[in-house]
């Protein structure tokens, strides 16, 4: 049927005249209400047990962070310096990484380490057990300084460190990541050489620390009313 006047055929045969009374047409308004009606409607059901369950299993099954069971180390780490190293064979391009590494637990001791590896992870474990065969105890003063002047070169690098109390570390480079690992104080120390090298400068350190001498405790005075030694050729002539 359409929206004109139609005819049907009846059982009897008889036509009977049927009209189809077309949809009345929604206004602007009417459909601006059906619309503000929709927005008002309520949000959403809660999802139900199942999916809850669900999120509940993907929080249970997610991965947790590593941690190391270990106890964790005395020292602390610092990376001097790292490098990519290229070798070219006959199959191509093969990488490597070598690391640098100095060490420290603050109380005085410190040590230098180097390693290579496929990765850097590799790589900055064998620097540590490196460093670690490497450690010396640095011989300081009652308040964490070294007790004199000191200098010594390795390689082409050459430094000179100075006590100087109350003005704290004043140095840069491998030279202050050093003294700041070993907790050493009022210190100002200089690299001497144009050298940029960071590990021979922490080895040229480390070489200065090693030829310290420790503090000897004030020698007494000698009374001026002491008698003199006699020697030998005064008992001879007696």
């Amino acid at each position: 049927m359409t929206e004109t006047d139609t005819t049907k055929k009846n059982n009897d045969n008889d036509e009977v005249e049927v009209k189809v009374v077309p949809k009345p047409s929604v206004g602007k308004e009417e459909a601006s209400k059906a619309t503000e009606a929709s927005s008002t409607e309520k949000p959403a059901a809660k999802a139900t047990p199942s999916r809850q369950n669900n999120q509940r299993e993907f929080k249970k099954n997610r991965r947790t962070p590593r941690r190391r069971d270990g106890p964790r180390s005395e020292f602390n780490q610092k990376i001097l310096d790292i490098r990519r190293v290229t070798r070219v064979s006959a199959g191509g391009r093969r990488f490597t990484f070598a690391v640098s590494i100095a060490i420290g637990d603050g109380k005085g001791k410190i040590g230098v380490g180097t390693g290579k590896g496929n990765d850097t992870a590799l790589a900055i474990e064998k620097a540590v057990k490196s460093a670690k065969k490497a450690v010396i105890k640095v011989k300081t003063t009652s308040d964490m300084s070294i007790p004199h002047d000191v200098k010594a070169k390795y390689s082409s690098a050459q430094v000179l460190m100075i006590p100087s109390p109350g003005r704290g570390i004043v140095a840069g480079s491998a030279l202050r990541d050093l003294l700041e690992l070993g907790g050493l104080m009022d210190i100002n120390g200089k690299i001497i050489s144009g050298s940029k090298n960071k590990l021979n400068i922490a080895q040229a350190v480390l070489k200065a620390f090693g030829t310290l001498r420790s503090v000897k405790p004030e020698m007494k005075k000698i009374k001026k009313d002491s008698k003199p030694s006699v020697g030998k050729e005064d008992k001879v002539n007696a």
